[in-house]
């Protein structure tokens, strides 16, 4: 079956078919480098994995862009407030982005464009619509004019006469010939102290949508297939975005738009105000599992709200528990017989029912029910003692090909401490003893320390908590 995705641009599900071959080219905005990442960005680059992921599940190459953000306002406030270069500034934040990937075990793209290497793009761009008439200048800047470009809307369904009338405005930071132009290059001033690049065009620096534009387009070319982002892109961010790259070149920017929907936290939206507003490193300090919190991001469809709560994050926790129950039971299995054909039937069936789902414009939930089933059957199976040491590894390879997609099976082994393992060990040698009280006594102080020892046909297994 093909895969289905919602086309924001269109506002339809369409069959995905790549613009050249079998190789799809995506875009994704990524973070901008002043402050460590909250869990409503990771939402969207949780959603953006899932489909990147699924994309090569279902044998597609992917090139997948994702921009680092490091000169805009806000990382220029920040490094002028801390007393330190842009530079030093934002390589913290960027650093600390990178660790919270692994955290949650999302793959990096193949390209991490930063936008203080594209300059020279950016001005070509801006030279590019000032040719044509679609770009003016000011006292204080660059600036695109919306009116010039007959497309502009067509992403958001945003209507030019529905904006404010054509007026001239000056506010505190810019002037432009109607409210909604906006900025491609801003001359500098003092408040932006020595950021600034030296141009033609004039001492500045670039606009926040432009540095999309330029990164994406130099890496990519035009048009590439899917440019994906969170739901508060699409107006004014993406907006522009088309409206800067079809206006300067005149082809078609990119052909499919994802869009993932926005996280709430207790039912409402994140607010240091209402106090839950959480980085991913906040819930880490507070002892959750990332593998937990990477569960729960991708468990909704992309394109309904998540609600993150304290108790949807246990019962990811519980979720993620009964999956690697099932998979301990199936690694202890010796039994040799061949007779595999209720297996198999069982598989072939999850097997589908999960593909069918996805295909589905990535209809995760009903996915994640699919694996679920699965994960039901075979205990089923187990408790009949009807699965073999064959069978058991090609059920092994059946959540090795859904962790492909969902990144949480297959966890990392956490390296144990000696000391739990000599105490796992004593108490295993008290058992043997018929010492019951002594592996109690062993039992308790191990768990006392955060860890759990189970019993299995070849001797103890130990995990945390």
């Amino acid at each position: 079956m093909a895969l289905n995705l919602y086309n924001t641009l269109t506002r339809k599900v369409e069959i995905f078919k790549p613009l050249n071959d079998n190789q799809v080219k995506m875009y994704s905005c990524g973070p901008t480098v002043y402050d460590f990442a909250h869990i409503g960005n990771f939402r969207a680059y949780v959603c953006v994995d899932i489909l990147k992921r699924y994309l090569k599940y279902k044998g597609f190459k992917v090139l997948h862009a994702m921009n680092i953000t490091d000169v805009d306002d806000k990382t220029i406030k920040g490094s002028q407030k801390e007393g330190i270069s842009l530079t030093e500034f934002t390589q913290r934040y960027e650093k600390a982005f990178f660790e919270d990937l692994e955290a949650l075990n999302i793959d990096n793209a193949d390209i991490f464009p930063r936008a203080t290497e594209h300059i020279k793009e950016m001005l070509g761009i801006t030279e590019e619509l000032l040719k044509k008439g679609i770009a003016y200048k000011t006292d204080d800047g660059i600036y695109y004019s919306i009116s010039k470009f007959k497309g502009y809307g067509k992403l958001s369904h945003t209507k030019i006469e529905n904006l404010e009338a054509n007026k001239r405005v000056k506010n505190d930071e810019y002037q432009k010939d109607q409210l909604q132009d906006f900025a491609l290059w801003k001359f500098h001033d003092k408040d932006d102290g020595d950021v600034s690049w030296d141009a033609s065009l004039g001492k500045g620096r670039p606009g926040w949508h432009l540095e999309c534009s330029a990164m994406s387009v130099k890496h990519l070319g035009m048009p590439f297939d899917i440019h994906a982002g969170g739901i508060d892109l699409v107006f004014p961010h993406h907006e522009n975005e088309i409206a800067q790259s079809e206006g300067a070149y005149d082809k078609e920017f990119a052909h499919y738009w994802f869009h993932n929907e926005h996280l709430l936290v207790n039912g409402k939206k994140m607010s240091k105000s209402l106090g839950n507003f959480f980085t991913l490193r906040d819930l880490l300090k507070k002892g959750h599992d990332p593998r937990a919190i990477r569960y729960l991001l991708l468990s909704s469809h992309y394109r309904q709200q998540l609600n993150f709560t304290e108790e949807s994050l246990e019962a990811a926790k519980a979720a993620l528990q009964r999956i690697d129950d099932v998979i301990d039971k199936l690694k202890d299995i010796k039994n040799e017989s061949t007779d595999g054909a209720e297996i198999r039937k069982i598989i072939e069936t999850a097997k589908a029912s999960f593909e069918k789902e996805m295909d589905d414009d990535l209809n995760i939930s009903a996915a994640l029910a699919a694996l679920f089933e699965f994960v039901k059957e075979i205990n089923t199976t187990l408790m009949g003692n009807k699965i073999y040491t064959k069978d058991a590894h090609s059920v092994l390879q059946l959540f090795h090909e859904f962790d492909k997609v969902l990144g949480v099976i297959e966890a990392k082994k956490d390296d144990i401490p000696g000391e739990i393992l000599e105490l796992a060990k004593k108490r295993d040698e008290a058992r043997k003893k018929k010492d019951f009280l002594g592996a109690d006594f062993y039992r308790k102080e191990i768990e006392a320390k955060g860890y759990v020892v189970e019993d299995a046909k070849e001797g103890f297994r130990v995990k945390k908590k």
